[in-house]
């Protein structure tokens, strides 16, 4: 498999990257983890967006999938598609609610309710937790984390390699059982331990430099990519952290990067 890094930015895009999504080749699928603030960009410098086979979305906030509303636009209005527009429809695995809240994403605001449908474009299958799946030659199982919405890491495997894309979590016993003896770990380091004033972070929201660090350890994973860094923190910082509770290879993703697994 090859990961490939379209965005990393934490919680918005910021001067060098956009925000959350990862293009993943295994075999011959294309499989995109998250979509989010200008990843649609990035994405065209690598694939043809009616090349994707498949978008796996972690949740729902726009840092994540904001830009599945251009790619809407993308395959329902360009000029020459590669199939006609009742032709084939991007499969999009995400929370239940994901139909309806990208519809009404993508909608113009009106004081009516919104009936955009998304589906002549996209067919939305629902993740739940410990959900076994298979796109193209990958498997794919998700677990439930811990975050304020409903929100899933996935394992992707494809001929005995693996890879674990943490999504948006707390700390929680269902990520380190998903990326038990995984060659890879895509994980959050959202914040330092400790805040800038010396508080306590909240609890079930986003994983410090060192909750990543321990995670990654207690799992037994390969090897460790931090991801999900917001421009105000330091990211030297938080891996200095990850590095402190795991001994194995860890290091920060960029945009643009690209890593065998």
């Amino acid at each position: 498999m090859e990961l490939t890094v379209l965005g990393c930015s934490g919680s918005g895009p910021g001067p060098r990257s956009p925000s959350s999504g990862y293009l993943v080749r295994a075999g011959d699928s294309t499989v995109a983890l998250d979509l989010g603030n200008g990843t649609l960009g990035a994405l065209h410098r690598y694939l043809d967006p009616f090349q994707l086979d498949a978008l796996v979305l972690s949740h729902l906030h726009p840092d994540h999938c904001a830009d599945v509303a251009s790619l809407v636009v993308y395959r329902r209005y360009h000029p020459a598609p590669p199939y006609p527009p009742a032709g084939r429809r991007l499969p999009v695995y995400g929370p239940g609610e994901a139909a309806d809240r990208l519809a009404a994403q993508y909608c113009a605001s009106t004081a009516e309710r919104c009936v955009e449908d998304l589906t002549d474009v996209l067919d939305f299958q629902v993740i739940t937790d410990a959900l076994t799946l298979e796109i193209g030659g990958c498997q794919v199982r998700a677990r439930l984390g811990v975050h304020p919405c409903e929100s899933y890491a996935t394992r992707l495997e494809h001929e005995g390699r693996s890879l674990v894309y943490s999504g948006d979590t707390g700390a929680c016993e269902s990520l380190i059982d998903l990326a038990r003896g995984a060659d890879v770990l895509l994980c959050e380091a959202t914040w330092p331990q400790v805040g800038p004033h010396g508080e306590a972070q909240p609890e079930g929201v986003h994983l410090s430099g060192r909750e990543a660090g321990e995670h990654a350890a207690a799992a037994g994973v390969g090897r460790l990519l931090l991801t999900h860094i917001p421009v105000w923190y330091d990211s030297a910082v938080l891996l200095a952290e990850a590095k402190s509770a795991y001994d194995g290879p860890v290091e920060l993703v960029s945009a643009g990067a690209s890593y065998e697994i």
